[in-house]
């Protein structure tokens, strides 16, 4: 018995090291079409009794204005660009900021936040943030950082029901995803935190001070190069 177990667990782990490479392998170059994200929104929205929204229009990131990358930089990850996927520094600090009771600030990069959005569920737990890890060496490996990125600003949440930037563009601002502003941008940036909660226009004073600091920071991340 003892060995059976043995022998099934080699085959699930084979098995499983082998259909990851693979999904991540594919959508290097396939874009993803929906995510676990999106099929848990729809489903709490049914259950809730209301529409199964589900707004998301996947464009290639050269149609993807500057200021949205510069954007999330600036306000989820300001050294996305130069780390290997994880900012121990920012991991650090959430930390020793969870220890003295304050509000734990997020130390998750944005190759960490695509690896959850597009191979995970949501929740807290040591074996989701295992496969988080697992997931975000293979995309800095096999996708590289400007990959990353088209695949982050194509999936993360931006509204309710509404994924990615070019949705979230139409939704928020009526323009497509080329044409926002460093402040439209600015304004997208402002609200991942919780997207269902907060507005990027008509935006609450928290928001306004948000957008503010990300447009400030936004100056010192200079031009985007992958």
């Amino acid at each position: 018995m003892f060995k059976k177990i043995i022998r099934f667990s080699v085959k699930a782990f084979l098995w499983f090291l082998g259909v990851s490479i693979f999904s991540v392998i594919v959508f290097k170059f396939v874009p993803v079409p929906i995510t676990p994200l999106m099929m848990t929104r729809a489903i709490e929205n049914k259950f809730d009794g209301e529409d199964m929204i589900c707004s998301h229009d996947w464009v290639p990131i050269e149609n993807i204005n500057e200021n949205m990358q510069k954007a999330v930089i600036a306000s989820e990850d300001a050294n996305f660009l130069t780390h290997h996927g994880f900012d121990f520094n920012a991991i650090q600090k959430a930390m020793e900021n969870n220890e003295k009771g304050k509000k734990l600030k997020g130390g998750s990069t944005i190759s960490q936040q695509t690896a959850k959005n597009v191979f995970l569920w949501q929740g807290r737990s040591y074996v989701r943030k295992g496969l988080e890890a697992y997931f975000t060496v293979l995309i800095e490996l096999i996708w590289g950082k400007e990959r990353i990125m088209e695949v982050y600003l194509n999936s993360i949440e931006m509204g309710n029901g509404v994924y990615g930037v070019q949705a979230a563009s139409k939704y928020w601002y009526r323009k497509d995803a080329i044409n926002l502003s460093k402040k439209d941008a600015a304004g997208i940036a402002a609200i991942l935190p919780n997207p269902r909660k907060f507005t990027a226009t008509n935006s609450s004073a928290y928001i306004s001070r948000r957008k503010d600091r990300i447009m400030k920071h936004m100056n010192y991340v200079g031009k985007v190069v992958y």
